[in-house]
């Protein structure tokens, strides 16, 4: 038993240990995180969030945006929705993709824990999927 245990051991150290980036790597992922927040900080400046609510009017929206996990839905410069996923659904908001988010709703309503696809715009195959969490409204300070 204890040959097995300490074969085991053998084979998962280096499992577990090629599923840590490289110091270059985990830079390249701070690097891509702090713009991401940087970003997520601009589009809601001078906005302050209000209380969650657990769904939105889905036709209302005029923009939706990916800022790494973060997803912002726009109705107009003076509110829009955050929503914080599970991550998924991140290539809405990279450069150099063609990704579109796609939602399936039969009430016109996207509600916290439904959930959203990624979708090529060009190729139309599927690239990710999310779950949406509570809407948080943000609104301009009074």
């Amino acid at each position: 038993m204890r040959g097995l245990t300490m074969l085991s051991t053998a084979f998962l150290l280096p499992a577990i240990a090629g599923c840590t980036p490289a110091p270059a790597e985990q830079a390249r992922i701070d690097q891509r995180q702090a713009t991401e927040r940087a970003d997520l900080d601009k589009a809601l400046r001078g906005l302050i969030p209000q209380k969650p609510t657990q769904c939105i009017g889905q036709y209302q929206t005029r923009q939706v945006t990916a800022y790494g996990p973060t997803i912002v839905y726009t109705i107009s410069p003076r509110l829009k929705y955050v929503s914080e996923t599970q991550g998924g659904c991140e290539t809405i908001g990279q450069r150099g993709r063609n990704d579109i988010l796609v939602t399936r709703t039969t009430t016109g309503q996207l509600c916290a824990g439904d959930i959203a696809q990624t979708v090529d715009r060009v190729s139309g195959f599927f690239t990710g999927s999310c779950s949406f969490g509570p809407f948080v409204p943000y609104r301009p300070a009074k």
